[in-house]
């Protein structure tokens, strides 16, 4: 009977340790609320020593929104390096002739995501074609008879994931990646209600937009105070775009930004008209996908190349892609990430990378650096796609190799926070500021999806973590509160040494 008595004084301190704040406010205030308990939540929090200190579901494998970004983002600073630039060549095929090249002018991708961008890390496209125009002048080109050619087979001609909804493709977040994009694969347009309710809307395209283009605008003037109720629709299948929906007649006229999923004959199309007004003309534009119909299309390797031009570093590349939640930013990083990751396996270069062989190369690379795939399933680089299952342990094993990286420090700070610019700044807006400042978290939302991951850089040392709501059936708003509570006293636990 002492014996037993014994054990259970010795046990004491170790119940204490593991019902800490965090555990707490988990069982009390999240698995007794009843906008949770018909919800899938997943959550875990891990020390630098592998100790949980919270969980919930920690290994069921959930939807994970935009804080699929950290992953993606994580790997783009460990295969590809923060110093990394993506390259864009411009070429020829044929002969120059007198100032006369016979032959394609080629505009060869590298997946720069910022060229054209609007972004400010980007440089300004002015400069670029500038630098691209010497080039042809250099070379002795007046007169191109032949296309300029937007080439993009880097890239396997996919411009979204399987996994993407229909519905999300024609928004600027759905715009997708190509092995040659441009002005990240965007179009502008301005919006303007008639002046009667049911006249029709006036939508304008400002560009940049593919030559090929069509714009259906179907969009009529709604009654007062319906705001914007209009839907844009556009695949890669054919080169229309569609408006359907109202737009009410006191709303204010404005940009629309929708997607283009034309990238390189845009491209073209814009490097054409700024040669044109430097007097060299061309016969026309086109992509290597529409001259397959009508030509044989030379090999990369084949062409004369006469400029290269680079992207900005990857590490500014990634601070964007955090911290507004870029998703054209992290699905071309994910992509280059899975050829990179090919050309070292095969010691040979690769073109046409697609997502499934992106997504296998990802996977070996993850056995390859020891972190068990476990609640592992990754569709997408940016996490819109609805086939994205990630565990929370699986975060947090992700976020350990991280921390063992030599350029850690520099990947969490891309992470935006608590106050700071960025998707996180108005979260926990009453806490204590000192606390909102260990938080370097990514947020991810979805319909009926709200997640968090990322670290807690604390008293206690680093803290993993990642808690990912999914199939709630209320407004967001509604469970955000307790989400933040969660952060905050995870802040809180580790600001006590």
């Amino acid at each position: 009977m002492k014996k037993h008595f014994l054990i259970a004084l010795m046990l004491i301190p170790l119940m204490s340790f593991g019902q800490n704040r965090v555990q707490t406010y988990i069982d009390e205030q999240m698995k007794t609320d009843s906008l949770l308990i018909n919800a899938v939540v997943g959550i875990v929090a891990v020390d630098g020593q592998d100790r949980v200190i919270a969980s919930w579901n920690p290994d069921m494998p959930l939807l994970t929104a935009s804080t699929m970004k950290t992953i993606t983002t994580g790997l783009g600073y460990e295969v590809l390096g923060p110093g990394y630039r993506f390259a864009t060549r411009v070429a020829y095929d044929g002969r120059i002739e007198n100032g006369v090249l016979n032959g394609n002018l080629y505009i060869v991708g590298g997946a720069d995501p910022t060229l054209g961008s609007r972004d400010t890390i980007a440089f300004p496209i002015d400069s670029i074609f500038g630098v691209w125009a010497d080039a042809v002048r250099k070379a002795g080109i007046r007169r191109i008879n032949g296309r300029i050619v937007g080439d993009d087979r880097i890239y396997e001609e996919e411009s979204i994931p399987s996994g993407w909804s229909y519905g999300n493709i024609g928004y600027d977040y759905g715009s997708g990646t190509s092995g040659l994009s441009f002005c990240e694969n965007l179009t502008y347009f301005e919006i303007e209600a008639g002046k009667e309710v049911g006249d029709p809307v006036r939508i304008t395209p400002v560009g940049p937009y593919s030559p090929d283009m069509v714009y259906i605008n179907e969009v009529t003037t709604g009654e007062k105070g319906d705001g914007d109720n209009t839907e844009y629709y556009a695949s890669s299948l054919t080169p229309v775009g569609k408006f359907v929906g109202t737009y009410g007649v006191d709303a204010q006229p404005r940009e629309l930004v929708q997607s283009n999923k034309y990238g390189p004959a845009t491209c073209a199309a814009e490097f054409a008209a700024f040669l044109r007004e430097r007097g060299i003309g061309c016969k026309g534009i086109s992509d290597v996908r529409q001259m397959a119909y009508d030509y044989s299309v030379p090999p990369q390797e084949s062409l004369t190349c006469i400029a290269e031009t680079y992207s900005p570093e990857l590490r500014k590349i990634v601070k964007v892609t955090n911290t507004i939640s870029n998703n054209f930013f992290a699905e071309t990083i994910y992509k280059m990430v899975g050829k990179a990751l090919v050309e070292r396996e095969t010691g040979k270069p690769c073109t046409g990378i697609s997502y499934s062989r992106a997504n296998r190369a990802i996977k070996a690379y993850f056995k390859e650096r020891g972190v068990s795939t476990y609640g592992y399933t990754q569709d997408d680089g940016s996490g819109l796609s609805r086939q994205n299952y990630v565990s929370p342990r699986f975060f947090t094993r992700f976020y350990a190799m991280m921390a063992a990286s030599p350029n850690f420090r520099e990947y969490m700070e891309t992470f935006p926070g608590p106050g700071r610019p960025g998707t996180l700044q108005g979260v926990l807006r009453k806490a204590d500021p000192a606390l909102k400042q260990t938080i370097y978290a990514k947020s991810g939302s979805l319909s009926s999806v709200r997640c968090y991951a990322g670290y807690v850089d604390s008293k206690r040392g680093l803290i993993r973590f990642a808690i990912l709501v999914n199939n709630y059936d209320c407004p967001t708003s509604k469970v955000q509160p307790k989400i933040e509570g969660f952060l905050e006293q995870l802040a809180k636990y580790g600001a006590k040494q």
